[in-house]
């Protein structure tokens, strides 16, 4: 559609032209390609630069653009949430409007792992399912998940396809829904492989989760999760223990 110079109504013209701007984000550019420049939005609108700054600002402000001094301004890569809740990478993505995509990176038979084989209760030396899988939010790198999983609990994990949730694999091929998980998150710098798969710099600040995940108390599955901390961030709502009939 070509640009058309704006109107004086009820929407003031820095709205007008932010609308327009994020129609441009979300639904003709990538993130990464640059913006169209402030002149060529002042000729192509007709509005003053006040107003390309206002509409601009507002959108880097909501995370849409990023300015890069010397250079422009271009879409940014979209951050995706999660609330600190029991479920899938695959059904988070999904339920924000992001389109998931799983690349299996490990998928064999092997020695856990002195704390996995605590973790799942299993035997020193004791052979285990080792996943590992660089997952995808439309089309960028989010997160590196390396999980073991019991035998036991899950014979013939491996020979599935597992580039989708297998935490619906569990629930229904196997009866086994995670219902509950056990996790720590800490802050991290990126080790070479890491940077490499998430498509970031080493040393770069990750996020670290080590989880532990349950099927009627049952341990299912032992997993460590890198996430880049550019385009993930955990949501979380903290209530007070409020005492009846007592006021901090």
């Amino acid at each position: 559609m070509m640009p058309v110079h704006l109107r004086d109504s009820a929407i003031p013209k820095h709205e007008q032209l932010r609308n327009i701007l994020l129609h441009k984000c979300t639904r003709e550019l990538q993130p990464g390609d640059l913006m169209t420049s402030e002149r060529n939005l002042m000729q192509d609108y007709g509005v003053s630069r006040i107003t390309v700054r206002e509409a601009i600002g507002q959108l880097v402000n909501d995370g849409y653009l990023v300015r890069v001094r010397g250079k422009g301004t271009f879409v940014a890569h979209r951050q995706v949430q999660s609330k600190l809740h029991l479920a899938s990478f695959t059904e988070e993505m999904r339920a924000q409007g992001h389109v998931p995509t799983t690349v299996v990176l490990v998928n064999e038979e092997d020695t856990v792992p002195d704390a996995t084989a605590s973790a799942l209760g299993m035997e020193p030396g004791s052979l285990g399912y080792h996943v590992k899988r660089l997952r995808l939010a439309d089309g960028e790198p989010v997160s590196v998940d390396d999980g073991w999983y019991n035998p036991k609990q899950l014979p013939g994990l491996t020979d599935l396809d597992l580039t989708g949730s297998i935490y619906r694999a569990t629930a229904d091929k196997y009866d086994k829904p995670i219902d509950r998980a056990e996790q720590t998150v800490s802050a991290d710098g990126a080790t070479i492989e890491i940077a490499t798969l998430l498509g970031t710099k080493k040393g770069a600040p990750v996020l670290y989760f080590d989880r532990v995940s349950f099927s009627e108390g049952a341990p299912i599955e032992h997993t460590c999760s890198w996430y880049r901390s550019d385009r993930y961030q955990l949501q979380m709502e903290v209530q007070g223990n409020e005492r009846a009939g007592t006021r901090a």
